[in-house]
């Protein structure tokens, strides 16, 4: 973050001072909701949650070294306090931004977004001073919070811009106006939020594309007839990136090795390089793709994007994360989220990844499919049999039952088990593990199913 006093972040702001000494003191450090994550000479904002009052840590921040606290009411230590904390965050780091000059890249989909952001991440800051979104905070809450953490010397900014409802992403470009923009795909995460319907997803993630000036660039997936939609909804200058053969910048003689890990030769406009990821599942050539589409389109060669996406490792925990155990169980912990196009890649990098070594699947819930809920849950439990998974144990009532019984009703060799909840989970799957098993957890994070992931990694 620049260096700002409080009375300068209180001018812009509107907000009162309260029980400050010192109006001059500088803030220099980045700003942390948590205030667990709280440094010394940051700012302590306190959020209001439905479990967790921020304001009520306001002391603990300040002792941990907060030089104030972004607050809705006095809080007994120095405070900076304003109406609404979330757009006063925003309107905190719409400032900052404007006096630092960094090349801000927004990137939004409905599955893959936080992989592809670790990708050109790592491929970026071989380069030059970059900041990207921490862990998968995309919101507007997080979006400011990394904005926040740039400075003079940052000349990358990657943001990583969720969205659960039309307007979303609108705003967040209000905030953070981005050059670069990149949309990966459409798909049924957050469907009801946004109308009920693909074309209504599709209406969200291209706010991302409008917001583009007409010197910019808009990145867009060629493989996703939504995203190639979104062509004309832009002024800015369209590259298509993808494994169609009329993209941009595209993959060419995919391989799949041992562990599930591809590789592809990179086409870019300026040359061929050789890209192997250390990532598993073959889903992942789309998002290293994205990433080099923008490191291409920011000046680096095929070669330095390449040698990049070819050192870079897993971030961020809980997105098809390996857990290994000394009897030779493998553990695929993909329970940050799920929705019907992730449980898809999932399901196939588990099969890929085991080869002849016998799989299971412990699979939870996948939340906001609305009316369609129990039908895209039963095709899951379709693809399970499909796919010759050998044992699936469906966790919770409602939608996971009705992917049981598909799955059984398959009739293809695949054995069924049901959990009631994430601790029954845990005791199946522990007393039906044999060495050598490979075992993929996944479903939607308000489920839990991550610590089954690790109870067993456990075990």
């Amino acid at each position: 973050m620049i260096p700002m006093r409080l009375s300068e972040i209180a001018q812009v702001l509107g907000a009162d001072l309260s029980d400050v000494r010192h109006p001059e003191a500088l803030v220099t450090a980045p700003s942390a909701v948590d205030s667990r994550d709280v440094v010394p000479g940051g700012l302590f904002v306190a959020t209001v949650g439905a479990r967790v009052d921020g304001h009520d840590y306001a002391a603990k921040a300040v002792a941990d070294g907060a030089v104030a606290v972004l607050a809705s009411r006095p809080v007994g230590v120095p405070a900076l306090v304003v109406p609404d904390v979330q757009p006063a965050l925003g309107l905190l780091a719409r400032y900052m931004l404007g006096h630092i000059s960094p090349a801000v890249i927004g990137l939004t989909g409905s599955v893959g977004k936080t992989t592809t952001k670790d990708l050109l991440a790592q491929v970026l800051e071989r380069h030059a001073p970059t900041i990207a979104t921490d862990k998968s905070f995309n919101n507007e809450i997080g979006l400011p919070l990394t904005v926040l953490r740039a400075d003079a010397t940052t000349r990358y900014l990657v943001l990583e811009m969720g969205a659960g409802r039309k307007g979303d992403l609108t705003y967040l470009t209000e905030l953070a106006p981005p050059r670069v923009g990149v949309v990966l795909n459409v798909g049924a995460a957050h469907v009801v939020r946004m109308g009920g319907g693909l074309a209504d997803v599709a209406a969200a993630k291209g706010e991302l594309v409008e917001a583009l000036p007409t010197d910019g660039f808009a990145l867009l997936n060629a493989d996703d007839p939504y995203v190639v939609g979104m062509v004309g909804r832009t002024r800015a200058q369209v590259t298509l990136y993808g494994r169609s053969a009329g993209a941009h910048v595209r993959a060419a003689d995919v391989r799949m090795h041992d562990g599930a890990r591809p590789s592809f030769e990179l086409v870019t406009p300026s040359g061929r390089a050789r890209v192997e990821l250390d990532l598993i599942g073959e889903h992942q050539v789309s998002n290293a793709l994205a990433a080099a589409a923008v490191a291409t389109t920011l000046g680096l060669s095929a070669d330095e994007v390449a040698d990049g996406l070819n050192a870079a490792r897993r971030r961020s925990a809980g997105r098809l994360e390996i857990l290994e155990r000394p009897d030779g169980v493998t553990i695929v912990n993909d329970a940050y989220n799920a929705n019907p196009e992730s449980m898809r890649a999932g399901l196939r990098t588990l099969t890929a990844l085991a080869g002849a070594r016998r799989s299971m699947a412990v699979l939870g819930a996948m939340g906001q499919q609305g009316d369609t809920s129990r039908t895209r849950h039963a095709q899951v439990g379709r693809l399970v049999a499909e796919l010759g998974i050998n044992v699936l144990i469906a966790v919770g009532s409602g939608d996971p039952v009705a992917m049981a019984q598909e799955a059984q009703s398959a009739n293809l060799g695949v054995t069924v088990h049901l959990a009631e909840d994430v601790a029954g989970a845990v005791r199946l799957a522990a007393g039906l593990l044999e060495p050598g098993d490979v075992v993929l957890v996944k479903a939607s994070s308000e489920i839990g199913l991550g610590a089954c992931a690790h109870e067993l990694a456990r075990a």
